[in-house]
């Protein structure tokens, strides 16, 4: 049990920082490609738009990839395959931070359309959407090794 709990974490850790690593890579390329060549892109709905349509997929077809490198480099390592079973516990912990994170996206969704009604740009909106999409999924890894190490 311990063990199966010690590469679940692991496997939170590695999803933890890729989902930093590919939130601020794509944040850099995005500012160094538009917004520093064309300072009035920030206002345009489109921009925002095709720049949303785009992170999604990408963050998932990195995640999808690194986990899968991740699974193999820990096959050739530790020669222990990536549980895939869950009990009860694990479910419950997954239940709870799922939980955690729709919570303080739709608080940022909220503050996101508060800004809106408030009259502020709307750059702001979706920066708003994006930085709170970004901290529930680092507030619910981070809960999730909390909880696995609760023992919860």
């Amino acid at each position: 049990m311990k063990e199966n709990t010690y590469s679940r974490e692991k496997q939170i850790l590695v999803s933890l920082i890729t989902s930093v690593v590919i939130l601020g890579c794509y944040a850099l390329y995005v500012y160094h490609r538009y917004i520093s060549v064309n300072p009035g892109i920030i206002n345009d709905l489109k921009f925002w738009g095709k720049a949303f349509l785009v992170l999604i997929p990408l963050s998932i077809l990195a995640q999808i990839i690194i986990h899968i490198v991740f699974a193999i480099i820990n096959k050739i390592v530790t020669n222990e395959d990536i549980p895939v079973l869950s009990d009860e516990r694990d479910k419950l912990i997954e239940l709870k931070t799922i939980r955690l994170s729709h919570w303080i996206f739709i608080g940022g969704f909220l503050l996101a359309m508060g800004s809106q009604a408030a009259g502020m740009e709307p750059w702001i909106m979706f920066l708003t959407l994006i930085l709170s999409g970004f901290t529930a999924t680092i507030v619910s890894e981070i809960a999730r090794i909390i909880f696995y190490r609760k023992g919860f």
